[in-house]
């Protein structure tokens, strides 16, 4: 992770540059940032979570070095070396198995966090943030950092028998929730500097108590609370006002920066304002696919339009309907009932609904869909009455109108939105090229 360790670096030395850490398993989410990568020259930040990940399969049905066969698998069809490709494993720790004893679940934590760095991924967030068990509601600095520094020291025993480049780490105590806040937002209290210090302090003496001085110099950013969060239907926006002094507490750590969840849906001056504040590593998941609905959305209805109803593959009737059979992944989540449950199902901004798509009648809805595009030209004027900006990519030669291409551009709109943020140059070369390098 030579790259993340250079990064901080030019960052710490001065230049306003961050990385986008694309948090999805969806393969087109994955092929659109591993196609952005390769038009702008560089590498690409992929990080799969605990629950999506892991050594029983996660909601994915994938295991660390499955999912990052598939990743490789996508930067060989784009073109895209390997070696730009850069894998982490996000909130690795207990959370999956939190209703367990602390014992048991911080074993299945081990063994999760050494099979992900055996794999081969080497940014490592460790996440012991949660209560377990018998665990009091609230955890101390001391018992995250010491629960956090054990499994650092799995991580390292794994990096040493598998080889490679050693691990890079992300601690932090202030974790917010994966995916969105499930609770109705008020005003978000930001990260007061004495808490992150102590934090800091906490992990460094749980890391040396280990033995782990060499990893600690390998520690490269910390989780906080900037004050940016959504929900169901708002978005908490960047204050730099707000988040100042709390910029201002890295001056004393020449070699950390913070780590920003929940960026999703930020508008573009606030990336670039957490940029500017240290915040350089910019974490989005859910707005890349609510992008990706949107897109499927608007194929679904031209293709209605364009060959009829009879025709057409329905594909968003398909998965609201295997959402309402099954509420696994949404019921903790939406608290509506009516039109608004109807609602926050389709176009919540948690984006249940990327749970949905994996299942059986969706992706063979899927394919029908793909199979129409494959087989004609729908009139271009439906195109850009329901996808103005692949419109104009296609009327410039820059893009064909098959299913995937248009799907797959207008994710990379939301990732275009973050390099600029983070690297102007890069944003400068994409433009250059177009959408569809």
């Amino acid at each position: 992770m030579r790259a993340l360790l250079e990064l901080v670096e030019r960052h710490r030395a001065g230049e306003a540059v961050g990385i986008t850490s694309v948090c999805s398993a969806h393969p087109l989410v994955l092929r659109a940032a591993l196609q952005h990568a390769r038009a702008t020259d560089g590498s690409v930040l992929i990080e799969a979570t605990s629950n999506q990940v892991n050594q029983d399969g996660g909601y994915t049905g994938l295991k660390p070095a499955a999912f990052r066969d598939v990743v490789w698998r996508l930067a060989d069809e784009v073109g895209l070396a390997r070696e730009r490709v850069l894998l982490g494993g996000d909130h690795l720790g207990p959370n999956v198995w939190q209703t367990q004893p602390a014992p048991a679940a911080l074993e299945r934590a081990g063994i999760l966090v050494a099979d992900y760095v055996s794999a081969g991924f080497r940014k490592i967030h460790l996440d012991c943030s949660m209560s377990l068990g018998e665990d009091p509601r609230a955890l101390s600095d001391e018992v995250i950092a010491e629960r956090s520094a054990a499994l650092a020291a799995l991580a390292e025993d794994a990096w040493r028998k598998a080889g490679g480049e050693p691990p890079v780490y992300v601690i932090g105590t202030e974790v917010p929730t994966p995916g969105g806040a499930q609770e109705a937002l008020g005003e978000l209290a930001v990260t007061e500097p004495q808490a992150a210090l102590a934090t800091l302090a906490a992990h460094r003496a749980a890391f040396s108590r280990r033995g782990l001085d060499a990893a600690w110099e390998r520690v490269i950013a910390l989780v906080v609370q900037p004050g940016v969060e959504f929900d169901q239907e708002s978005i908490v926006e960047y204050d730099p006002a707000k988040a100042q002094r709390l910029s201002s507490a890295l001056t004393g750590q020449p070699h950390l920066v913070f780590e920003a969840h929940s960026t999703d849906y930020q508008p573009p001056a606030a990336l670039a304002a957490l940029v500017r504040d240290h915040f350089a590593i910019l974490k989005v998941g859910p707005a890349l696919t609510f992008a990706l609905r949107e897109a499927v959305w608007a194929l679904d209805r031209i293709e209605s339009e364009w060959l009829g109803a009879e025709n057409s593959s329905h594909v968003r009737e398909t998965i609201l309907a295997a959402m309402r059979s099954d509420s696994t992944h949404w019921r903790k989540y939406y608290h509506g009932s009516g039109r608004t449950l109807e609602l926050q199902l389709e176009y919540s901004l948690s984006d249940r609904i990327r749970y949905s798509w994996p299942v059986p009648a969706v992706t063979k809805a899927l394919a029908h869909l793909e199979a129409s595009f494959e087989a004609g030209t729908p009139p271009l004027s439906l195109l850009r009455q329901y996808l103005p900006a692949e419109y104009a990519a296609v009327s410039r030669g820059e893009l064909a109108t098959r299913a995937q291409s248009l799907v797959v551009h207008h994710i990379r709109q939301v990732l275009a939105e973050y390099s600029r943020a983070c690297d102007p140059k890069a944003d400068a070369l994409t433009t250059k090229r177009g959408m569809t390098s």
